[in-house]
């Protein structure tokens, strides 16, 4: 049986002669053979020793980081695990397409902008959304006179640029007969964006878990409207294609570890919020929040589903309203980052109940 115990967490050239030619050559061998390439160069990832993998604060891979598990896990292979944290998703993805992340997870528009950018990422799994909407949502002060969606007309509104609340943001004022124009979007990452909503500089803030369930808390913040409703892939987990194609034995493996991780989590949301909260410095009844709020009872898939195209039509869905809106440079065509079927089986763990 899979089990998380409290005592086993880890805090975690020009022409020339000949000679010449030759000489340069060596010089060259011994410069390239005592420094290794960056990721993603011919000849470097199979023999890679390091699964480097990019989390924000709140989720299952912080969770897992802290087990220790997916350590345990590759050791046997010689492969360590480095883990780098990321305030939102679009810096982790910048930091993937500069080769210096395998793997990590995302919101739905991150992954979009990213490929807009020329990321050559690859979408090795999906989170769905979570049936409540409620780990996302358009906050206002609690003594603001704004009431409803129809008010933000003409107001400044924080927001993380590119992110999976980015999308949530302009569906939501959509629905409401506000068009992304008619707001002055204030493109801030979260810890820039906190400051800027208790002094008044915004008037609004569209904002996820953690960062919203604080916000409710500390500052009895009001909610104009949650994600509930709102067309959305969900989340993703996204690799490089190097890794994907060099190493899908770890990704396979970190993806059953994230799945164990999940279901314990889903059963147990009090103590993983116990086990994170003093690694990110937060209230253990904020993070349990945040752990409910995510999970979506009963539900087929925990932790991750495969991929399918029913996933990629929403996700190329959800590209489509950034393009129509202007905010993307180019259309971007989502299955350019999909694997093939039996690229995906070498990937995916097998379903278990």
């Amino acid at each position: 049986m899979w089990f998380i115990h409290r005592n086993n967490l880890r805090s975690v050239y020009p022409k020339g002669r000949s000679v010449f030619a030759l000489l340069l050559f060596g010089l060259l061998f011994l410069i390239t053979g005592c420094h290794p390439s960056p990721l993603g160069t011919e000849g470097e990832s199979p023999t890679k020793k390091t699964l480097r993998i990019g989390y924000q604060k709140a989720g299952t891979l912080n969770l897992l980081r802290q087990t220790g598990n997916l350590e345990k896990r590759l050791q046997p292979s010689g492969v360590g695990v480095q883990w780098i944290e990321f305030p939102a998703g679009p810096q982790l993805l910048e930091a993937l397409g500069a080769g210096s992340v395998d793997l990590g997870s995302t919101g739905d528009a991150p992954a979009i902008f990213a490929q807009a950018a020329g990321n050559n990422l690859v979408y090795v799994a999906n989170t769905p959304p979570e049936e409540s909407g409620e780990s996302r949502a358009i906050l206002v002060p609690k003594d603001s006179p704004l009431k409803t969606v129809f008010d933000l007309k003409g107001k400044r509104i924080a927001i993380q640029k590119g992110s999976g609340t980015h999308n949530f943001l302009i569906q939501a004022l959509e629905k409401n007969g506000v068009a992304y124009r008619d707001i002055h979007p204030v493109y801030l990452a979260p810890p820039d964006a906190r400051p800027a909503f208790d002094s008044g500089s915004v008037d609004a803030w569209a904002i996820w878990d953690p960062f919203l369930a604080i916000a409710q808390r500390a500052t009895g913040a009001r909610t104009l409207i949650d994600g509930k409703g709102i067309v959305s892939a969900g989340g993703f987990y996204l690799a490089s294609r190097e890794v994907t194609k060099h190493h899908g034995d770890w990704i396979k493996i970190a993806l059953n570890e994230i799945r164990n991780t999940a279901k314990w989590s889903l059963a147990n949301p009090r103590a993983a919020a116990e086990i994170l909260a003093p690694k990110m410095g937060l209230s253990v009844d904020i993070l349990e929040i945040t752990l409910r709020r995510s999970a979506t009872p009963g539900q087929k898939f925990i932790g991750f589903r495969p991929m399918d195209a029913e996933i990629i039509a929403t996700q190329q869905k959800v590209a489509d309203n950034f393009t129509r809106i202007g905010l993307l440079p180019r259309h971007v065509e989502v299955s350019a980052g999909v694997l093939l079927p039996q690229e995906y089986a070498q990937i995916t763990p097998e379903a278990t109940p």
